[in-house]
Order: structure tokens, then C-alpha cells, then sequence
């Protein structure tokens, strides 16, 4: 598979939103809900989401294509190990995403982060493993519930997009802060994570 590949995802969450009174109408023209696929390693999609942190999709994907291309297309830890940090910053990277990558990479080939069995563990559990890395928090542990183990139930209120898109949907004067946000989701248990993907397309979506 490659990482290009798409399948459908959250049926019933697609199921359930498309019967709602407000998020209905954007459901049934934006479509099934469609994930990437992709059989890479933990360690490619925590690197990804380190990426695309605080970037707008244009500028996280060329970023995360030349750090691709600066491995070798090898996403690996010992790769990222043994290169020069002026080498992996020559990619765009930041300082701070560059630190976080390198101290993901160090904590998984030292095995003080346990990611083979990831996709076994609760929600809760996964968040609390990947945030002891320096770089990474709750948003991007959140992505990779989302995006690579596919859990249902994820409602990342901290995220910017999320909440600009629930505005659009509920046609309000103003984004919902985190704290707002957060029992709004509510009513979308045990499908949070496929209304928090309508929201993402809610902002590049114009309803006809």
C-alpha cells in the first residue's frame, strides 16, 4: 500500500452525522468519510504529524517530502540518528520539529517508548506514551489515533481547523473555544473523530 491509497472510514460515524438536522447537508455533499492507508511504521506517522504541526497543508506536505527525501526515502530513527542536524534543518524543519523527531527517534531505538504494540492500548494510554516525548502533545498524539489506528472516538478540541470548521457548520459569528468545544461533541459519542473530519472539510467545502 502506499500512503496515497484511500479507503472509507467510519461508516457508521458517516451513518450517523448524514441524519443530523445541522451536519446532514455537509455530509451528503462532501461524502464518505475517506482515510489514507498506508503500512509504514509508527515512527514515519509520529514524524509526519510532527511535520504538519501548526503548518498549513501546502507548506507541512513540501516539508515533509523533502524530509523523506533527505532519508533517503527511509523514515527511520537510526537514519534521522545519524545524519547531521544541519542536514534534517536544510528540509525545512524548525528547531523545534527537529528536536521533537530527534528525541522521538532517541526514545524508540533506546525502548523508553514502547511502540510496537501501540494499536492494543486504550486511547488514554496512547496519548500518555507518545507525550513524553519533548515536541509532542496531546494534538499530535491525537492525530495518530485519528490517522493511523483509526479510532472512532477522537475529538481534538485544541485543534484550530477542527474548531473553525465546527463554526462554519453550526453557522456561528465565532469559533468555539477549547473548553466550549469539548461537551459540543456530545451529542457525536461514539463518533467524534468522524464529525471532527467533516469539520476539516467543512472549510474547504461551499454548500450548494
Amino acid at each position: 500500500m502506499t500512503e496515497e491509497e484511500l479507503t472509507t472510514a467510519w461508516i457508521g460515524g458517516h451513518r450517523k452525522l448524514r441524519k443530523d438536522p445541522v451536519f446532514g447537508p455537509w455530509v451528503r455533499q462532501i461524502g464518505p468519510i475517506r482515510l489514507p492507508v498506508s503500512d509504514a511504521t509508527p515512527f514515519f506517522h509520529l514524524a509526519r504529524a510532527v511535520c504538519y504541526q501548526q503548518l498549513a497543508g501546502k507548506a507541512a506536505r513540501t516539508i515533509h517530502r523533502r524530509f523523506i527525501e533527505t532519508l533517503g526515502g527511509d523514515v527511520c530513527p537510526e537514519n534521522v540518528l545519524r545524519l547531521r542536524e544541519s542536514t534534517l534543518r536544510a528540509a525545512g524543519l524548525s528547531g523545534n520539529k527537529l528536536g521533537a523527531i530527534r528525541d522521538l527517534a532517541t526514545k524508540i531505538r533506546s525502548g523508553e517508548l514502547r511502540v510496537h504494540d501501540l494499536g492494543m492500548q486504550a486511547d488514554e494510554e496512547i496519548v500518555r506514551r507518545l507525550t513524553i516525548v519533548k515536541g509532542i502533545g496531546e494534538w499530535t498524539a491525537q492525530m495518530y489515533l485519528m490517522f493511523r489506528l483509526r479510532r472512532p472516538d477522537v475529538w481534538p478540541v485544541g485543534d484550530l481547523a477542527v474548531r473553525a470548521g465546527y463554526a462554519r457548520v453550526q453557522s456561528m459569528t465565532e469559533h468555539p473555544s477549547k473548553k466550549e468545544l469539548e461537551p459540543l461533541g456530545d451529542p457525536y459519542r461514539p463518533w467524534r473523530s468522524a464529525a471532527a473530519w467533516y469539520c476539516y472539510r467543512a472549510l474547504e467545502t461551499e454548500l450548494t
